[in-house]
């Protein structure tokens, strides 16, 4: 029985991504496509791999990250060091996420604010100009 193969075409039309992105995984060597000529031959591996990548991007990983990872699923499986791996990277990750959150947090206390009293000047600006002037 045969391991199924996908050509890059195939793998584009799967995950919704253009071939030349497909290329630059493989560039950054996250994928190590087989060669059948010039054509490019994906195993399971690969497809898996690009799955993962994926995923991993979904969660604000970056390429590097992503594949120091998947890298570590390729060496002898000592889980220990892959879980502390994974897991080092995540907590940076949310570190930096929840920074960014608490950032995002200030500025929009400070648009509150400002929206504020932008609508109390605005309130004040129109009674003002309903109410009669006397000379």
């Amino acid at each position: 029985m045969s391991t199924p193969t996908f050509t890059i075409s195939e793998l584009a039309k799967e995950f919704d991504l253009t071939t030349r992105a497909i290329r630059f995984y493989e560039d950054m060597g996250l994928l190590t496509p087989e060669r059948a000529g010039l054509q490019r031959v994906y195993s399971a591996r690969d497809r898996a791999r690009l799955t993962l990548t994926l995923r991993a991007k979904r969660l604000g990983l970056s390429l590097t990250e992503a594949k120091d990872i998947l890298d570590m699923y390729d060496s002898p499986r000592d889980t220990v060091p892959q879980l502390q791996k994974f897991l080092g990277v995540l907590g940076a990750h949310r570190a930096q996420l929840e920074a960014q959150l608490a950032e995002l947090q200030a500025n929009l206390a400070e648009v509150r604010a400002h929206e504020k009293k932008g609508r109390a000047t605005l309130a004040k600006a129109k009674k003002a100009a309903k109410s009669p002037r006397v000379s």
